[in-house]
């Protein structure tokens, strides 16, 4: 199950990224480019959209116990998700300022220029935040199940301990009863052997004294 969404979330980090990089070239297009552009980079987060909706999916069918890590990734797709489709408005609506320019003849390149300047660099930096802040949690999450792991790995310690203790005691019984068996066999053998003998004893005494009284007639 984690391999699929795997499998999905890099697909959605390829396509984020070309996006992106769409998004920021908007500006410095020719009109009929800017045009061509904008239409694949609404394809392109109709994509995106799909892959979220996919992901979000395996998610749930994740165990319980497994499921925060990926929800917190989640999120955070989200969140960038959210910030792709604002970053693609203010692209448009400098794409829609820049046509009516044209068409009125008003020649603010310079302007224009400046200001697709400040939207790249400004992304720029969102990006590598968002980046920072992905980095953290899942820095965070991962020291969350190691400690988990490492307290799952105590408490199984410890059973296996009780276990091992447990079977010594059980050994140590076992060694007792055996001994009180052994005695117990002996003295019934050593029983056994005195009642032959008394039987041996008896019927050669009374041999013995049928042998008498028939010597004496």
């Amino acid at each position: 199950m984690s391999s699929d969404f795997e499998g999905y979330e890099q697909d959605f980090a390829v396509l984020t990224a070309e996006i992106t990089s769409k998004i920021a070239r908007v500006p410095r297009l020719p009109p009929e480019e800017k045009k061509q552009m904008v239409a694949n980079v609404e394809k392109q987060l109709e994509e995106a959209k799909e892959l979220l909706e996919q992901m979000d999916l395996e998610v749930r069918e994740i165990p319980p116990q497994s499921r925060a890590m990926y929800s917190n990734r989640m999120r955070s797709y989200k969140q960038e998700m959210g910030k792709l489709e604002t970053d693609f408005k203010r692209s448009r609506i400098a794409y829609s300022d820049e046509v009516r320019n044209e068409l009125l003849g008003d020649d603010g390149n310079s302007s224009e220029n400046q200001r697709a300047h400040l939207l790249d660099n400004t992304e720029r930096l969102e990006r590598s935040s968002r980046r920072l802040e992905a980095g953290y949690q899942i820095a965070v999450e991962t020291e969350q199940i190691g400690q988990e792991m490492l307290e799952n790995l105590s408490h199984d310690r410890e059973k296996i301990q009780r276990a091992r203790e447990r079977l010594r005691e059980t050994d140590a019984n076992l060694g007792k009863s055996s001994r009180v068996l052994t005695g117990m066999l002996r003295r019934i053998i050593q029983n056994r052997i005195l009642v032959v003998i008394l039987a041996i004893i008896l019927v050669v005494t009374i041999l013995m004294a049928i042998t008498f009284s028939v010597r004496r007639h």
